[in-house]
């Protein structure tokens, strides 16, 4: 089942008189909610950059051939260039009429006939990208502002016993063993709300205030060390900058409590250093019960203002 939209042009009754509706001329939309995969190698990260081919320009044309115009998405979390995303979430708006429109047999609901068609205009990208749902979402839904959490994996291979070149796309290969404990010793220092200026690169009137839930290296089977990070939202570069300061501290080319001094002080300077982009991996992006999705995107429109600048 889809959302009922909220139809406009139906204008308002005063003193016996019809008032026109500023917005009557305005078709009624449907909030699509996609969620997708893609390998990241050869876009120049999620948005839209002149003369760069990128997921979002990549995909927006897809979907503009699709539906005769142009498509305009918002997504959940804007990954930089050369990282990839398993459980990405984006969204666009359709007029009520361009979803009923779509051809589907008698067997496919409107949503299974949606995904059949944005799936197959999202081949053209070359196999890059990967469709895994396409549904109208419910109401207050907001792919960016509506989300609780978001999810990243960072692979590394610490040792050229541990090399593989098989999976060499998505995992660093680190010259020498680390210590997990070492690692999660300072990782767990960065836990919290804080303000990540020195972890960040960031973006005129926005904050860099952000609560970061996990934080945690663990040994997997294969003899990999995965890096997990969750946090509220990352700021620009946030999650390549904590690894790379946690390897630092891991080579010893800091003393531990690394991360936590560089909290304190918060700047970005030349002792920022950023992890390679190829290991990192959007895993997931949780949401709230539909009933509280447009409370939760106007609670974060409020965080994220640029007047919000204190710790709470």
């Amino acid at each position: 089942m889809h959302p009922t939209p909220s139809l406009s042009g139906t204008g308002a009754v005063s003193d016996g008189c019809t008032v026109p509706d500023a917005a009557a001329d305005v078709p009624a939309t449907v909030r699509i909610r996609l969620r997708l995969a893609y390998d990241g190698s050869g876009f120049s990260g999620w948005a839209v950059q002149p003369g760069r081919r990128t997921v979002q320009g990549s995909l927006e044309e897809a979907l503009a051939l699709l539906f005769r115009r142009p498509v305009r998405t918002t997504v959940a979390g804007r990954t930089d260039a050369g990282v990839h995303a398993r459980g990405q979430v984006a969204h666009f708006d359709l007029t009520e009429a361009e979803y009923r429109a779509l051809p589907r047999g008698k067997d496919l609901t409107e949503d299974e006939a949606l995904l059949r068609r944005v799936r197959g205009v999202a081949s053209r990208i070359g196999g890059e990208v990967f469709i895994h749902d396409a549904r109208a979402a419910a109401p207050g839904f907001d792919a960016r502002f509506s989300a609780l959490w978001r999810r990243y994996t960072y692979r590394i291979a610490d040792g050229p016993g541990r090399w593989d070149p098989l999976t060499r796309g998505t995992t660093l290969w680190h010259p020498r063993e680390l210590d997990p404990c070492l690692l999660n010793e300072e990782a767990a220092t960065a836990l919290g709300r804080h303000d990540f200026l020195s972890y960040c690169r960031p973006k005129d009137f926005a904050t860099t205030i952000r609560t970061l839930e996990d934080f945690s290296f663990s040994r997997h089977d294969d003899g990999i060390l995965v890096a997990s990070l969750q946090a509220d939202a990352f700021c620009h570069n946030m999650v390549r900058t904590l690894i790379g300061a946690a390897l630092r501290v891991a080579d010893g080319e800091e003393e531990p409590g690394w991360l936590e001094r560089r909290l304190a002080e918060p700047v970005r300077d030349h002792r920022t250093r950023l992890a390679a982009p190829h290991p990192l991996v959007l895993e997931e992006v949780a949401y709230p019960e539909e009933n509280q999705l447009a409370e939760r995107a106007e609670s974060t429109r409020a965080r994220r203002r640029p007047e919000d600048v204190g710790l709470r």
